[in-house]
């Protein structure tokens, strides 16, 4: 039972974007900044379970990311709606990961097999944008009035980045797998 922790941890944090994008939207940024906060050490919690016990499972590689892309995408969405994050930042933010979703179900609809290896560069990504979404909601939360030039374009380069990154590697991985299946 206990292995099946990490996956019950982001089933959670899935469960947690409904209020947590309604707190956004209500503009109750205090309970909205506990939630996302809980959601973001949740993340680190259940990854860090499935790696040190090693209760990695096929259905945690799937539910892990969709929980990530969930909670920020639609945390992106709110917080633009409400013009506290540039409109360019969140289409940015929506277009990365519609590419990484396009990719992998094209992935595994032309190779039929698909399992998630998030790069150091994605995982550091989600971590920036985890980080500015929580900023965001204290910077509101707390009445602080911080400038977000430089953490709007960390969080810009490094998606764009991943972004890339994502379709190149992934792009080479299919290429290979087709090439080995055309000579075998």
């Amino acid at each position: 039972m206990l292995r099946q922790l990490p996956n019950l941890i982001s089933a959670l944090r899935i469960v947690l974007v409904a209020p947590l994008l309604a707190t956004i939207l209500e503009g109750r940024y205090e309970l909205a900044l506990l939630i996302a906060a809980v959601a973001g050490v949740s993340d680190g919690v259940d990854g860090f379970l499935a790696r040190h016990f090693r209760w990695q499972s096929r259905l945690g590689s799937i539910l892990d990311p969709t929980a990530d892309k969930l909670m920020l995408v639609g945390c992106m969405l709110a917080l633009g709606w409400l013009n506290e994050t540039p409109g360019w930042l969140v289409a940015l933010v929506v277009a990365r990961d519609a590419v990484i979703a396009v990719g992998a179900l094209a992935w595994h609809r032309v190779l039929h097999s698909f399992e998630a290896h998030p790069s150091w560069l994605s995982k550091t990504t989600t971590v920036a944008q985890i980080g500015y979404v929580l900023l965001v909601l204290a910077n509101q939360a707390f009445g602080w009035h911080l400038s977000m030039v430089v953490p709007v374009w960390v969080v810009a380069v490094l998606t764009a980045t991943s972004g890339v990154d994502y379709v190149l590697r992934w792009g080479r991985m299919a290429r290979r797998e087709l090439k080995g299946r055309r000579s075998a």
